[in-house]
């Protein structure tokens, strides 16, 4: 897992040449919506580039994490589906229900019967290299949406130089950003991590939530600012020794978003001495969310080793899979 970490400037740099050279089957044409099913891995780029076109996009965006699709979805609609493995039963249930709707699909993943069924259908699907665990592989999904969406006008191209600078940002970087994680995993271990972002970041946060959960083997949860500033921040009233903050930060962050997190410090600080800032690097919103990614991966694996867990094995998972298999 480790070295599939070390590799994510190469596979966004991968990503690009992929997205670059696929040739679409459909043409560009509008929509009235667009929609992003799956899960997991697979499932979090959709989430963070909803934060990315969240006040560019002219049509709502949506990302569905389930076997349904919303009941809006028709011949306008565009649909990505993406699985990695090609076999998420969810996933494949709803890439089923956006065809039998009509709606425009294009499809993300390495094979298996999502490649099959586009193949039959003769429907967009870009391959992705194959035999990772999905959770190591977001380049290479995300970077397929953002060409997706560029295809059919839906956005602009200006994320290719962003993800280019990014690349550069994070291997000039990369000894630095291994120290800071190894300095935060320190500080996180035998904790309870709690994760918080700006609204714009969240799939950031989610995906630091998730890496923690799968590389790390440990239990955390994530908010997001101003939205927990309205619930969440009135669950803090008991000492919180064994739990620690980790404050996803931006120097381009909304200006009172900003306000409110030093005030969230303040409040944190009377139940927890555990509060730990990470500020991203890079002027563009995918260099900060590649930086942040990146340094919070980390993090995941080398608490893994402090924790004395194998980052890689999903035992739980597989025991769930082929527990449904036999029903």
């Amino acid at each position: 897992m480790k070295k599939l970490v070390l590799d994510f400037p190469l596979q966004l740099q991968e990503a690009l040449i992929i997205g670059k050279n696929y040739r679409f089957i459909a043409s560009a044409k509008e929509f009235n919506n667009v929609v992003v099913t799956g899960l997991g891995g697979s499932g979090i780029g959709g989430s963070i580039v909803q934060n990315y076109v969240f006040d560019t996009l002219k049509v709502p965006f949506i990302v569905n994490k389930g076997y349904d699709l919303p009941s809006f979805v028709n011949k306008h609609s565009l649909v990505i589906v993406c699985s990695y493995s090609g076999n998420t039963e969810e996933t494949v249930a709803a890439m089923k229900e956006a065809m039998k709707k009509k709606a425009t699909v294009v499809c993300v993943t390495s094979g298996g019967m999502v490649a099959d069924i586009a193949n039959k259908k003769k429907t967009d699907c870009i391959l992705v290299p194959a035999g990772m665990p999905p959770r190591a592989c977001l380049g290479y999904s995300l970077v397929q949406l953002l060409f997706i969406l560029a295809h059919f006008g839906l956005i602009n191209n200006s994320f290719e130089k962003d993800i280019k600078k990014s690349i550069k940002q994070l291997k000039d970087g990369e000894n630095d950003i291994q120290k800071k994680a190894a300095v935060v995993a320190k500080k996180i271990f035998g904790k309870l991590p709690i994760v918080y972002s700006a609204d714009r970041y969240e799939g950031v946060a989610i995906r630091f939530r998730q890496q923690l959960n799968e590389n790390s083997k440990l239990l955390s949860w994530h908010g997001a600012i101003p939205e927990m500033n309205h619930n969440e921040l009135v669950g803090w009233k008991d000492k919180a020794d064994d739990k620690a903050v980790i404050l996803l930060r931006n120097k381009n962050d909304y200006e009172r978003v900003q306000t409110r997190m030093e005030i969230n410090k303040k409040i944190f600080k009377k139940y927890t001495p555990n509060i730990i800032e990470i500020y991203s690097e890079g002027g563009s919103y995918w260099e900060s969310a590649f930086y942040l990614i990146h340094l919070t991966d980390w993090v995941s694996v080398l608490l893994a080793d402090l924790r004395g867990v194998d980052a890689t094995e999903v035992k739980v998972i597989d025991f769930l899979k082929g527990s449904l298999a036999k029903v």
